[in-house]
């Protein structure tokens, strides 16, 4: 069932609702009988915020699915992620602030390192610098020419880039060219309808003439495209659920999802500690905080265990200040897991903090997977977490008579 019959039941007030979202928090234990990053972390201010809240366990699609960070995130903020879908390429775009116009299709871009037989040796290329990546884009813009179709390619941050195409009778339904894993060959662009076909042709172009211009670049040599994604309107966080939200976040990708949802964009933060600073300077301005921390997820990703548990740390060390602000609800949750183990994201459902003055606080005392597991609120999909977060902040009427 949705829950798009909350939009009846909205009762506006002054109350303050934030989301912390440690992207990729969910993690493994590397070897059996071990912990997983978060339970191995030292967190005395989760685990007290825990111990005074109800908590829980997320699955961000359903049991089973591995999620992308767009649907992830969509689902905490009460978008039905299987009705609301829409490609990492569109909200790319959206992160950098890049005008979308309805119908332009887009997909994110990755640089990449290919060896002498064409296969995949870094896909992220050494995660990239950002200016070598704005050379390399302003490049592929000088030596890439497609007829009657307008052509964009944006650097986004690092490794990431973006493609969009503008013009008539162009379709999203195209599948990746990255295979995701390093030592195989790129895949080809796959049409997945026959209006995409067109596309997918102008795609092949674009690949092969990227390929010819950058091939003697180091490190990165090759693109990687994902993400497709023809572009369209979503309805608003205010629209649906009487919330002006403002997003704090340091990765475009992220406040791509923010605009697309209505968001007010905070000034680019250079630290954790900013994030909590914009939040502070912003708390009487909004009702609603989505604030990322990236680096749990990208340190899952290296497969460095180590290095997401020190980045666990840095945001414990961060939550009385949080707590200090007295907004009337806090979240702290993931958008999905991303275990070191498996360097990449899994299907593993995330723990969820709910803490208000009216949450009914359960026996959990510590911030991990398998202690909020026996929480309250036990397990449920994520987008129905904002259902809980606005009864919490006392944002929704009575159902029925």
């Amino acid at each position: 069932m949705g829950n798009d019959f909350l939009e009846g039941l909205i009762n506006k007030n002054n109350s303050k609702i934030v989301f912390l979202v440690m992207d990729g928090v969910g993690g493994l234990p590397l070897k059996e009988g071990g912990k997983t990053e978060l339970a191995a972390a030292n967190t005395p201010n989760l685990d007290r915020l825990a111990g005074s809240s109800i908590c829980g366990i997320l699955d961000p699609i359903m049991p089973g699915i591995t999620p992308g960070s767009g649907p992830g995130h969509l689902a905490l903020f009460g978008y039905d992620p299987l009705r609301h879908n829409i490609g990492r390429g569109a909200l790319s775009a959206l992160g950098i602030d890049f005008k979308l116009k309805e119908g332009d299709v887009c997909a994110r871009i990755n640089f990449a390192t290919m060896d002498g037989d064409g296969k995949i040796v870094d896909r992220r290329a050494g995660r990239l610098d950002t200016e070598e990546n704005r050379r390399l884009c302003e490049k592929l813009r000088k030596n890439i020419k497609i007829e009657r179709v307008e052509l964009f390619i944006e650097t986004v941050k690092e490794h990431r880039a973006v493609l969009v195409l503008r013009g008539e009778d162009l379709d999203g339904h195209i599948l990746d060219t990255d295979p995701q894993k390093n030592g195989l060959l790129p895949l080809d662009p796959v049409a997945t309808t026959k209006n995409a076909k067109k596309t997918r042709d102008i795609v092949q172009q674009i690949i092969q003439q990227a390929k010819s211009s950058i091939r003697n670049e180091k490190p990165a040599n090759m693109i990687l495209l994902r993400g497709f994604a023809r572009f369209k309107t979503f309805r608003s966080m205010e629209e649906r659920f009487g919330l002006k939200a403002l997003a704090i976040a340091q990765y475009p990708m992220y406040k791509g999802v923010a605009r697309l949802i209505g968001m007010d964009i905070a000034p680019q933060p250079q630290d954790l500690e900013e994030e909590i600073k914009l939040l502070k300077d912003n708390l009487d301005k909004y009702d609603f905080f989505f604030i990322h921390f990236k680096k749990t997820d990208s340190s899952g990703e290296d497969g460095n265990f180590n290095a997401k548990v020190k980045e666990i740390e840095k945001i414990d060390r961060l939550i009385p200040g949080i707590l200090k602000l007295q907004p009337d609800v806090i979240i702290v949750t993931a958008d999905h897991s991303t275990p070191a183990k498996l360097k990449g994201h899994s299907w593993h459902p995330v723990p969820v903090i709910v803490h208000s003055q009216h949450c009914r606080a359960d026996d959990v005392k510590r911030f991990d997977e398998i202690s909020c597991i026996k929480g309250g609120i036990g397990r449920m999909p994520a987008f129905n977490l904002m259902n809980i977060a606005l009864a919490n902040a006392l944002r929704l009427k009575k159902f029925g008579a």
